[in-house]
């Protein structure tokens, strides 16, 4: 019967081919947009606890996600919050949406305050050396055929062009970084700050930091938030649309796969009526049809599952080499869901040819032209 099943997919070829690519396709949509997404999420939460900060105050209307709230404090709270007890750094930070030449959050930082949370780690270069100097990590420094200390480059959403002084380690904060006097003079944010990161002396003093802040006047309407619970929200459910949008891939997916699958295996029940006659004859069972019908399906499926993970693998390798800055996270817990997902949706599509090929008359079979 295997030997039968291999035959019939040999027998067309291009069908059995279409079968298989409409699963990989399958696959290729589900995984793409999780990796993407879940990739963007995961780079943004490593980097911003990579920061080195222990608690994070912010106004009390602001979101939990970078560059979204604009700049709304004033920068000169961070030096009457280093002041408080057991505070050791107060580092003010502006945080500015791009959407120029990438998709990114600009840093403007006080460099002294900013280092001192965490040191940066320089592979090239170093500190500012003036208001027009940037700070690229490694990870950005590769995009665009490569950049170097000493280079000038245009931020498109500032207008302004910036010369490289240091090339850092990835993995603190924003990719490309600048003194946050300049960032707030090109934003119309002079003097202020989107958030301020603060460093306690001993971690176990967190707690005492953020009752002195909300116990002081004129400093009710901040919110002080620790960084670990910050880092916990950066989680699907916490982005407003993401499981819709990933459901509506997926049933999209699913309804290409299975009307591909369906057109395939119920044509393929029409071409074989006389084999399918001949089985009957010979005393194959209802359950022996089905089954045939439907491990010629999976045989489609494995292969189309098969093709599409690595055709996943091979736009994950693609992105690393043209958008080095790029997250695309593929993990097997997702590699595994796309999978059983199309395998599923491809054997829904081969239930009804197979359950018509199992109900058709042998001698009926036999006598069809």
């Amino acid at each position: 019967m295997n030997k039968l099943i291999f035959a019939n997919l040999i027998h067309r070829p291009l069908r059995s081919i279409i079968s298989v690519l409409a699963v990989a396709i399958e696959v290729v949509m589900i995984l793409s947009i999780v990796a993407i997404f879940m990739g963007m999420l995961n780079d943004q939460k490593q980097r911003t606890n990579g920061i080195g900060a222990d608690l994070v105050v912010s106004p009390s209307n602001a979101s939990f996600m970078n560059g979204m709230s604009g700049a709304a404090m004033s920068a000169k709270l961070a030096p009457f919050l280093a002041t408080l007890p057991h505070v050791a750094v107060a580092a003010p930070v502006i945080q500015n949406f791009s959407m120029g030449d990438s998709l990114e959050i600009l840093y403007g930082v006080d460099f002294k305050t900013f280092n001192a949370l965490k040191p940066f780690i320089f592979i090239a270069g170093g500190p500012f050396q003036g208001p027009d100097d940037v700070i690229i990590d490694d990870v950005w420094a590769k995009t665009g055929g490569g950049h170097h200390v000493g280079e000038t480059v245009n931020i498109q959403t500032l207008h302004h062009n910036f010369r490289i002084c240091g090339i850092v380690e990835s993995g603190r904060g924003g990719r490309r970084t600048i003194p946050i006097e300049t960032l707030g003079a090109l934003t119309g944010s002079d003097g202020k700050a989107s958030i301020i990161y603060i460093k306690s002396d001993d971690p176990a003093n967190n707690g005492l930091i953020r009752q002195e802040i909300e116990s002081t006047p004129g400093l009710g309407g901040y919110r002080v938030q620790a960084m670990e619970d910050i880092i916990s929200m950066y989680t699907p459910s916490r982005f407003p649309g993401f499981d819709r949008a990933l459901d509506v891939v997926i049933t999209i997916a699913v309804i290409v796969g299975f009307l591909v699958i369906f057109q395939s295996m119920y044509t393929a029940v029409l071409e074989r009526t006389r084999e399918i006659g001949i089985l009957k004859a010979m005393g194959a069972s209802k359950l022996t049809i089905v089954g045939a019908v439907l491990r010629e399906c999976g045989a489609m499926a494995v292969a189309g599952v098969l093709v599409g993970i690595g055709a996943t693998l091979g736009v994950r390798a693609l992105l690393a080499v043209r958008f080095p800055g790029f997250a695309f996270e593929l993990t097997w817990a997702w590699i595994g869901n796309g999978a059983l997902i199309a395998f599923a949706g491809a054997l829904c599509g081969a239930l009804y040819p197979a359950w018509m090929a199992a109900r058709k008359d042998p001698i009926e079979a036999l006598a069809y032209e």
